[in-house]
């Protein structure tokens, strides 16, 4: 968002200086488009797992009213621009949830401790270098079932393959740090003694790398459709967990498909 800033002739007696104005941060004033809606996901059932479930999964993405629709991947956070200099560039606040891992749920986990679900928020930044070309990172700190830090790294490729359906697809790749990796690679003394696996101490590092695909398609102003496809190949500590080689595997593929409504409203 453009700062004008306004000059003033100079009077006999000097006037104090206007409110410190914060560049690009938008006002909440005005009109937005909402984009709410629900999607079906089909994942690993827990992080390095070789079975499958389905949960669902909500989208939500907020933009000022009139403005181009950017494109926006499945497997982003929420997230909200703070910081949009018009330029490409945009930077803000970002969440994402983290479900929970029950080892009553699953043979594989028998012995292991329960984890609890994870709020994980940060901060995400994206360029578009041009129009067909999204780069993204985003980096969170978990709160609730681990404590570690992520960072997610993704490039797009956007292809109009008609006036309303669109794919994209591009890289993936995931660092974690050894709080996060441990919470869900690592077996403690008591674990291995209660699962049966050996004692692993899982450090931080590459975490994941992979690719994702993605159709999108405008059914109208209003409505639109998206299904996608992610690959991950387990990294580093993840790749090593004695879970992963000898009661999971290191491919983990997820797909889902969802459909959405855009709305405007007004903030006065």
């Amino acid at each position: 968002m453009a700062c004008s800033v306004a000059a003033y002739a100079q009077p006999v007696a000097v006037l104090p200086a206007p409110p410190v104005i914060l560049p690009f941060i938008p006002s909440p004033v005005g009109g937005w488009t909402v984009t709410v809606g629900l999607g079906g996901e089909v994942e690993p059932s827990f992080a390095g797992a070789n079975s499958v479930r389905f949960s669902p999964v909500p989208i939500f993405s907020l933009r000022r009213a009139g403005t181009p629709v950017r494109f926006r991947s499945m497997r982003d956070g929420a997230s909200f621009a703070i910081f949009d200099p018009g330029n490409g560039f945009r930077a803000g606040p970002v969440g994402k949830y983290k479900h929970s891992r029950k080892s009553s749920d699953h043979a594989e986990l028998t012995g292991l401790r329960d984890v609890d679900f994870a709020v994980e928020l940060g901060g995400f930044a994206e360029y578009f270098a041009i129009d067909w070309l999204r780069l993204r990172a985003e980096v969170r700190r978990g709160f609730g079932g681990h404590e570690g830090v992520i960072a997610d790294f993704s490039a797009d490729v956007i292809v109009p393959l008609a006036e309303r359906l669109t794919f994209a697809a591009g890289p993936r790749y995931t660092v974690t740090n050894a709080g996060y990796a441990s919470t869900y690679f690592g077996v403690s003394a008591a674990e291995s003694l209660a699962s049966g696996l050996p004692v692993f101490d899982a450090g931080g590092g590459s975490h994941t790398v992979g690719a994702g695909a993605q159709l999108r398609y405008q059914l109208n102003p209003q409505w639109e459709v998206r299904s996608y496809v992610e690959f991950d190949r387990l990294l580093g500590a993840a790749a090593d967990s004695p879970l992963v080689r000898l009661r999971g595997t290191p491919n983990q593929t997820t797909g889902g498909i969802g459909v959405a409504y855009s709305f405007d409203v007004e903030v006065r």
